[in-house]
């Protein structure tokens, strides 16, 4: 009803007729009757610009900026102080009766709104455990104030939802941390209209170098790069801003370019003031390369060899024949283990051997990236019959499924949706729960299960059929009910469609955003020990790839030449970038994000395990495989799980030193942190000792030809360091073995030295 109705009588009497029996009960009505007389009398509030005070676009901005929604406050689960708001906003319906009903609507007064316990606490009038939250009659404080002095109304269906955001500038490189940056932020609205939000947005940096106010300026601390995630109500930008020294005099000093790589990296290290490293020698690359590609170091003898070669084009023709041993179709199979979950207690030693045999053949024979991930994702039948269907053998209930699929062929974390829509990224708990239902179909015929431990219901022993039902669904925690089956950014399933194929043929689309970007990171972080987008399978907005137009052509050329994965190692290891030196200059020394130098890194357990026995020449035994086996070669996590038998030296050394039980789809599970009792066990680790005093292994040889101390001494340093002894280091070593009473022991303690020199556990 108008208010210029003349019909429209909000009198206290009036009022107070709407409650007629008795005196007590009108007296006791009457402050609710002055709420309700001061609510409808209220005039309209207008914002600064005359446009009216919003509950959905204005109120709710605040409650963000003010940070009251964060999960350490009031966004919590539980709330705190016994007031609960929706988790960063998700829920505005939620949020409005919290403020506006909840208690009877203690927290505000609006025929007093200054008295307002909304408006007293967060500007510290009371007792308030969040703090000052905003001043007195700032902005925030006059939205709010607005607001409850208007009648506390909410504008559901009026309000124009946002449809999206825009910062300006999105990206900036900055001379000197003297001069502050303006970020503007523009919203667009359903309704067309924008609007400068600035001052109601949220800004959350990537890295603590930077101080930003509630204007959007932003005023660094320190040099280096941070990217901005910028948010207003449902919608996110990210804004990267790279604050670098000051250098007038800067000239680019590079190698020449080889490729694509090389164009694109330098000219963003040229834009960055960035002087590259020179190529590495080539005893630093030969070492490099068999690392990368086949997960161990060259012995002495190829080392040598290649180093002498004097053919230019021959670290070309080194990467093209390691792509093709057997053994970088190993070392891949390790790393797709890893994320694959393959090991014994869920899909028993045979599913294991087959799995983990599949993935080798796969690798070995140069199979489509592509076409490998549609067999994994549309994979049932016997698990021993049909390797691939063990995918799905591991992870035994749907939302596992649903999360361990979307992080390791899309990279993207969706784990935060389950409970709430995701705080960094735009998946809401609707996307979750229909992507869910992709996979609620998936079930399990056990055919025998002959676990040895009758309590664990997580161990499987035996053959198992992996089959779909399409119909089934998972329920939407939200609203009660089944979720459609969707895939993200897509519009539900046909009924009776098989969501599994579906799935495999949407995801290795060409055009799909997701599987080839994840697939090139993958590689770049093999090969440089980071990905252009870091962690290599958080994919978001809010956390874009350091070098955007890299990526992207990376993923480009990968689709364009049928999913190569051999293809795209190629081209990355023949550019400058990749042979780079790790040895900084002024420029980069800080700098391991835009390959302007390699890197130095541990090596994986794997890798450090199988380098320690082929330069002593001896095997290292595990439970469950044959003498000889190479780390890098075992297919599973335990062979002979530790509770039926004591795990082997080499067993507990791979554990020691960070590989993955494999029981989560994750690269983040493997750990590189260098610990004390790994340092005791290179030391004076009992393995090590025996390997070493092995009268069988490298040394007990060389000492039974008759070779020299000259030779030994250069013989060790190539076998373990890949590379010839300095002037310095061949007279101290020669000097050592001369002035021994026990030449056995004196070269034992020579090659232990060099087993437990930072240089032999690193990949430069």
């Amino acid at each position: 009803m108008p208010r210029n109705d003349p019909t429209f009588d909000v009198t206290p009497q009036r009022l107070c007729d709407m409650f007629p029996p008795s005196a007590s009960r009108a007296v006791s009505h009457v402050p609710f009757l002055l709420a309700v007389l001061a609510i409808l009398c209220a005039p309209t509030p207008v914002t600064a610009g005359g446009r009216p005070v919003s509950f959905r676009t204005d109120v709710m901005a605040v409650l963000s900026t003010a940070g009251c929604n964060q999960g350490t406050c009031h966004g919590n689960a539980n709330g705190k102080g016994g007031f609960k708001l929706s988790l960063r906003g998700d829920d505005p319906d939620f949020d409005f009766t919290a403020l506006a009903r909840d208690l009877s609507a203690r927290r505000v007064n609006p025929a007093q709104p200054a008295d307002s316990l909304l408006l007293l606490k967060p500007t510290m009038q009371l007792a308030h455990e969040g703090g000052r939250r905003f001043e007195f009659d700032s902005l925030e404080y006059r939205i709010l104030r607005d607001w409850i002095a208007g009648g506390m109304r909410d504008d559901r269906d009026t309000a124009p939802s946002v449809t999206s955001l825009q910062v300006t500038p999105q990206e900036l490189i900055v001379n000197g941390i003297d001069e502050p940056v303006p970020l503007r932020v523009e919203a667009t609205f359903s309704d067309g209209s924008t609007r400068d939000v600035t001052s109601l947005a949220v800004f959350e940096p990537s890295e603590p170098i930077v101080d930003i106010n509630r204007d959007g300026i932003v005023s660094a601390e320190r040099y280096g790069e941070v990217t901005i995630a910028v948010r207003y109500l449902n919608q996110r930008f990210p804004v990267r801003l790279a604050y670098i020294p000051d250098r007038p005099d800067y000239v680019w000093e590079g190698p020449d370019e080889r490729n694509e790589v090389d164009r694109l990296v330098f000219a963003r290290l040229k834009s960055l003031k960035i002087t590259p490293s020179p190529v590495c020698d080539d005893t630093v690359f030969v070492r490099r390369a068999y690392l990368d590609l086949l997960g161990h170091p060259p012995t002495g003898e190829e080392a040598r060899r290649f180093v002498e070669d004097p053919s230019p084009s021959k670290r070309a023709a080194l990467v093209e024949e390691l792509l093709q041993r057997p053994g970088f179709a190993e070392f891949q199979a390790i790393r797709w283990a890893d994320l694959l979950r393959i090991e014994e207690k869920t899909l028993d030693r045979k599913g294991v051997e087959n799995f983990h045999g599949w993935v080798r053949q796969q690798m070995a024979r140069n199979r489509p990236m592509d076409e490998f991930a549609r067999e994994l994702i549309a994979a049932r039948g016997s698990t021993y019959a049909s390797p691939p269907a063990n995918y799905y053998r591991a992870m035994r209930d749907p939302l596992m499924r649903a999360e361990s699929t979307a992080q390791v062929f899309l990279g993207l974390r969706l784990q935060c949706a389950k409970c709430h829509n995701h705080p960094f990224d735009r998946w809401t708990q609707d996307d979750y729960y229909g992507w869910a239902s992709v996979f609620a179909g998936v079930d399990y015929k056990i055919l025998e299960n002959r676990r040895r431990d009758r309590n664990d219901k997580h161990e499987f022993v035996g053959e198992q059929i992996v089959w779909i039902d399409p119909a089934r669904r998972v329920k939407d925690p939200r609203t009660g009910k089944d979720a459609p089956a969707r895939f993200l950014d897509e519009a539900p399933l046909a009924d009776g469609e098989d969501p599994l194929l579906a799935l495999a043929d949407w995801v290795t689309r060409p055009d799909n955003p997701y599987f080839a970007r994840l697939m090139v990171n993958r590689v770049w972080h093999q090969l440089f020990g980071r990905g252009l987008v870091q962690p290599i399978d958080d994919f978001r907005m809010t956390n874009p790839p350091v070098h955007p137009e890299l990526l992207d052509w990376l993923a480009e050329d990968f689709v364009a030449n049928g999913y190569d994965l051999r293809h795209t190692i190629r081209t990355i290891m023949n550019s400058a970038v990749y042979q780079l030196s790790s040895e900084p200059n002024d420029t980069n020394a800080g700098d391991e994000t835009h390959a302007s130098r390699a890197v130095v890194r541990r090596l994986d357990a794997e890798q450090l395990l199988d380098a320690i026995a082929q330069a002593i020449g001896a095997p290292v035994e595990f439970n469950g495989y044959p003498p000889g086996t190479r780390a890098t070669q075992i297919a599973g996590v335990h062979a002979i799980r530790p509770r039926y038998k004591r795990p082997t030296p080499g067993d507990e050394f791979l554990m020691l030193f960070g590989k993955p039980p494999r029981l989560q789809s994750c690269d983040c599970e493997r750990s590189n942190e260098p610990t004390l009792a790994q340092t005791f066990e290179l030391i004076s680790g009992p393995m090590v000792d025996r390997l070493l005093t092995r009268p069988d292994n490298t040394l007990g040889r060389w000492l039974s030809d008759g070779r020299g101390n000259e030779e030994i001494v250069r013989d060790l340093y190539w076998t373990v360091l890949s590379r010839p002894p300095s002037k310095m280091e061949e007279d101290a070593a020669l000097g050592y073995l001369q002035q021994s009473d026990n030449r056995r022991a004196a070269c034992e303690d020579l090659l232990w030295s060099l087993l437990n020199a930072a240089e032999f556990s690193l990949r430069r």
